[in-house]
């Protein structure tokens, strides 16, 4: 029996649908994969731009070993620590007095632009520890103060805990103007 020429032409349409509806959904997730983890970076104009690991690992990395002091006192989290200078990742032209780091558990701390600035103890957001990345790294983004000896105390940072400045699971970098 002959299959007819409308019936080949039904058969055609429906191999496209299913052809479509197979392949158009995997185009979507290809051309909207996020590159890794991201955080959302907030300009003081308003506008939003959110960077993934890809992104940050294209930029100049900085690694070196850290740990800081809490406000007890004790030295906490030492390892070797690599990431991105926020200078860097926030750009030299951008206008701001503050930075605000927000955590996923809700913790967020200002840091002032001056200590964002400093040199003698760069300020960076971290996606590695000991070699792991995020997001098997399970502290996430963090900021580190990763001065050349590696050590950050209380005294020498001149604050009750430099801990409080070691953010981790970074999702969002608020930049803020001057009141």
């Amino acid at each position: 029996m002959a299959v007819g020429f409308g019936t080949r032409r039904s058969y055609l349409i429906l191999f496209l649908l299913l052809l479509v509806a197979v392949v158009v959904p995997v185009l979507i997730r290809f051309v909207t994969h996020t590159n890794g983890p991201q955080i959302e970076l907030t300009f003081t104009d308003g506008r939003t731009r959110t960077v993934s690991l890809a992104q940050m690992k294209r930029l100049p990395a900085l690694t070196r070993k850290g740990t800081y002091q809490n406000q007890f006192g004790n030295w906490r989290d030492g390892g070797i620590y690599t990431g991105v200078l926020l200078t860097d990742l926030i750009g030299s032209a951008a206008p701001y007095a503050a930075i605000l780091v927000q955590a996923a558990d809700g913790y967020e701390v200002a840091i002032e632009r001056d200590r964002v600035k400093n040199e003698d103890y760069p300020m960076i957001l971290t996606y590695a520890f000991n070699g792991v990345e995020v997001p098997a790294w399970e502290m996430g983004y963090r900021i580190a103060v990763l001065p050349k000896d590696g050590n950050v105390s209380n005294e020498e940072y001149g604050v009750t805990s430099a801990g409080s400045f070691w953010v981790k699971n970074v999702v969002r970098v608020i930049l803020q103007l001057g009141s």
